[in-house]
């Protein structure tokens, strides 16, 4: 196979009676202008945009009653106070002090240390609680207990 370019002695391109070429594949200059009039397009759609939002929101602003004076002399801390629901609020909302995230890792963390502990539960009855691993590997050696088949149901005569 040649890499060298195609050429034929009178410098036009090659012929073949079953292949034919194109002279172009695309036009440039229409991909630019398309581009160009996208381009403005979108800007005109911004402007638009801009131009309603600024007039909807003077628009809505305008017929808004004017906050009592009350509210007026109030500090931005104490009227997001007055704006709040009374506590308890879910976790998560503004005005909440303690960070979800941060609870659910305490909690992981408390549950994780709770299952790795052992210890007795009531020493007198012989009831004690072993960590989680150790009990899989009592049940997974011995296997689970076998209750006792009901007993089956006296027939009348």
């Amino acid at each position: 196979m040649s890499t060298d370019p195609h050429s034929s002695s009178n410098g036009n391109l090659p012929v073949h009676s079953d292949v034919s070429f194109e002279e172009r594949d695309i036009s440039i200059p229409s991909v630019v202008w398309s581009l160009f009039y996208l381009a403005v397009t979108v800007g005109v759609s911004l402007l638009i945009c801009v131009y309603f939002f600024r007039f909807s929101t003077g628009f809505v602003s305008g017929g808004d009653t004017p906050r009592p004076m009350v509210r007026q002399q109030m500090s931005a801390t104490d009227e997001q106070n007055m704006s709040m629901p009374p506590e308890p609020r879910l976790q998560g909302v503004p005005g909440h002090v303690s960070d979800p995230q941060q609870d659910l890792r305490d909690k992981i963390a408390a549950d994780t240390a709770e299952n790795e502990r052992s210890g007795w539960v009531d020493e007198k009855a012989g009831i004690a609680k072993i960590p989680v691993k150790d009990a899989m590997k009592i049940i997974a050696e011995k296997g689970l207990p076998v209750a006792a088949p009901a007993a089956a149901p006296e027939k009348k005569k």
